[in-house]
């Protein structure tokens, strides 16, 4: 039987060598990262080393890190420790933004699945009251990368203070906190090769931020409770792997586009949705009109490659997708959408495997629809 093959990198990515060996390593330690004794100390110096090494992914310094027990606490933190009275979100924010706050403000996109910069110019000007302004740097769903230094430019002339969920760009395109001019930005080592359960949020010198998370006042004050240790070794590592293995995205970025090609070339009708849009190299969201999202996603893994729906997904129940809606997408069509997204253990054989599998879907789709008595 063939070795199953996994395009499915936006939802986790397979931990790195780098972070199992990192934690691994700090497994095989005892001590609690805020004790004074050495055993303490060598805990405390595996998790200022991991720090640095965020930092540097993110563009920041280590005093700006502060670690979460993922992007959803993160996002959770930002959203809720600001204190602004007016929170605006785009309405393709992940869940973990838009549930952190059912009330805010949605600022809509544009078809091509980025940010209606207009519409919020308008928002802004609006409501004169202290605004926070929540956009991520790119989509989970459409690898849609938002124009997030002209959402902080924007934001600025009004006094608000802008929050960006990087978690699916880090690792596959330069982030930057102060290039992009951001107060707080999220980040989550499962996305880039480390381990799940561990996150960081990114927090500005002057970012007002307030603990969600109360006790010992770990993380200068910002998430009270005791480090967790392993996870934050792995998470350091996978960032550094992540930075060194950047420029390979421009490899899998040239996959990705022989692998629409091909579609097309076998359903003409298909939708590639954000394609208009800059997106992330590795990710692609196509729409097989007639054709179910949850239908192609069990075909597919009966041959052997795992794909996901289009759709945000919740314990294995596919639901509308609500960033597909706001790009103006009809209920039916986003329901026909299927992710494939790549990464750093993908090979070339990988997308030959998916073609296959899929246009056998694609093809007995066609030839049941040209037998029906309607066609």
């Amino acid at each position: 039987m063939s070795t199953p093959v996994y395009l499915d990198y936006n939802a986790t990515v397979p931990v790195r060598p780098e972070a199992a060996d990192a934690m691994t390593a700090a497994l095989g330690e005892v001590g609690n990262a805020s004790s004074v004794h050495r055993f303490g100390r060598a805990t405390r110096r595996r998790v200022e080393a991991a720090r640095e090494a965020i930092a540097a992914l993110a563009g920041a310094r280590p005093s700006q890190v502060v670690f979460t027990s993922g992007g959803t606490e993160a996002n959770n933190m930002a959203l809720l420790g600001t204190g602004r009275p007016r929170i605006l979100v785009s309405a393709g924010e992940h869940d973990s933004v838009l549930r952190a706050m059912p009330q805010a403000e949605r600022i809509p996109l544009q078809r091509d699945g980025r940010i209606d910069l207009t519409a919020l110019a308008t928002m802004l000007a609006d409501d004169p009251r202290p605004a926070l302004v929540s956009v991520m740097l790119a989509n989970n769903e459409t690898g849609v990368i938002q124009p997030v230094a002209e959402v902080a430019t924007l934001a600025r002339q009004f006094g608000a203070r802008v929050h960006c969920d990087a978690v699916q760009a880090a690792g596959k395109l330069p982030v930057d906190i102060a290039r992009f001019g951001v107060d707080l930005m999220t980040l989550s080592a499962h996305k880039l090769g480390g381990p799940q359960g561990v996150g960081a949020l990114i927090v500005a010198d002057e970012a007002p931020l307030q603990a969600i998370v109360h006790g010992g006042g770990q993380e200068r004050g910002f998430r009270a409770g005791t480090e967790n240790v392993p996870a934050i070794a792995g998470f350091g590592a996978a960032a550094q792997a992540a930075m060194a293995g950047i420029d390979g995205m421009k490899r899998l970025g040239e996959w990705r586009d022989r692998l629409e090609a091909q579609v097309r070339r076998v359903a003409p009708m298909v939708t590639i949705h954000g394609a208009d849009a800059p997106r992330l190299a590795n990710t692609s969201c196509i729409g097989l009109p007639g054709v179910t999202a949850e239908t192609q996603v069990m075909a597919l893994d009966l041959a052997g490659v795992a794909v996901s729906s289009g759709s945000a997904c919740s314990s294995g129940k596919v639901h509308p997708s609500h960033v597909l809606a706001a790009m103006g997408v009809a209920r039916d069509e986003a329901g026909s959408a299927i992710r494939v997204s790549l990464g750093w253990r993908t090979a070339e054989g990988d997308i030959e495997r998916f073609l296959d599998a899929w246009s056998r879907v694609a093809r007995r789709h066609q030839g049941a629809a040209e037998a029906s008595p309607a066609a």
